[in-house]
C-alpha cells in the first residue's frame, strides 16, 4: 500500500486555516517569500499548527524585489487584476513547498483557493490541472490539489465544522502586519466574519 503524507500551504487566512482544520496533513509549510505581512502570517500559522498538533515549517526566501502590488509594497503592473497581485506568486509559492515537501517525503500538496479567488488565473482549475501535472510529471510525484476551489471562504466553515475561534485570529491583510481594515483581503475576512454573524 502506498503511503501518502499531506502537506498544506497554510498563510494564517481563513482559508488555509479551514483546509488544514479539515484535512490534518502531517505537516503545514508558512512561506516567507518577502510580502509585507510575512512576520503576522508565521504568527498565526504557528499558532494554529500548535493548536492541531501538527508540524509546521518555515520556507523563508526573499524575492519581494520581484513583487508588484500591495504584498510588496511597491506599484502595480498596468495589467493586474488585483492591487494585491504578484506575478506568478501562486506557482512560486507552490515551487518552494514542493521543494521542501520532496525533501519531506511529502507525497500530496494540498492549497486552499476558493471561488471568489477566480478573477486570477492562478485561482483557476485550469491553473491547478496544470500545475499538478508540471509537479507531478518530475522526479518524486509530488501531486498538488485544491480540494476548496468550489467553495466561497463562509462555506469552507461549514464544510469543515471549523470553530469560529479559531477564525478570530486569521490574517488576510495585504499592508500591515495589524489589519488595515481597508485593503481588499481585511474587506473580505470582514465580509466573512459578517456571513458567518461573528461579531
Amino acid at each position: 500500500m502506498e503511503f501518502v503524507k499531506k502537506a498544506t500551504l497554510l498563510s494564517g487566512g481563513v482559508d488555509s486555516i479551514c483546509l488544514t482544520y479539515g484535512l490534518m496533513p502531517d505537516i503545514a509549510y508558512t512561506i516567507d517569500y518577502g510580502q509585507t505581512v510575512a512576520e503576522r502570517e508565521i504568527y498565526v500559522s504557528k499558532y494554529i499548527c500548535e493548536l492541531l498538533n501538527i508540524e509546521h515549517k518555515i520556507i523563508q526566501i526573499n524575492c519581494r524585489s520581484l513583487g508588484a502590488g500591495t504584498l510588496a509594497g511597491a506599484d502595480n503592473l498596468r495589467f493586474a487584476p488585483s492591487e494585491e497581485w504578484w506575478p506568478y506568486r501562486n506557482q512560486l509559492l507552490i515551487t518552494f513547498a514542493a521543494m521542501m515537501g520532496i525533501k519531506d517525503g511529502v507525497s500530496d500538496l494540498h492549497l486552499a483557493s476558493v471561488k471568489s479567488d477566480k478573477f486570477h488565473k492562478d485561482g483557476t482549475e485550469e491553473f491547478y490541472k496544470l500545475i499538478n501535472d508540471t509537479v507531478s510529471y518530475q522526479e518524486g510525484s509530488l501531486k498538488v490539489h485544491c480540494p476548496t476551489l468550489n467553495y466561497y471562504s463562509h462555506e469552507l466553515v461549514s464544510k469543515y465544522n471549523v470553530p469560529i475561534d479559531m477564525l478570530t485570529i486569521a490574517h488576510s491583510c495585504h499592508i500591515s502586519n495589524l489589519a488595515c481594515g481597508k485593503c481588499s483581503g481585511c474587506l473580505k475576512q470582514l465580509k466573512v466574519r459578517h456571513e458567518l454573524k461573528i461579531d
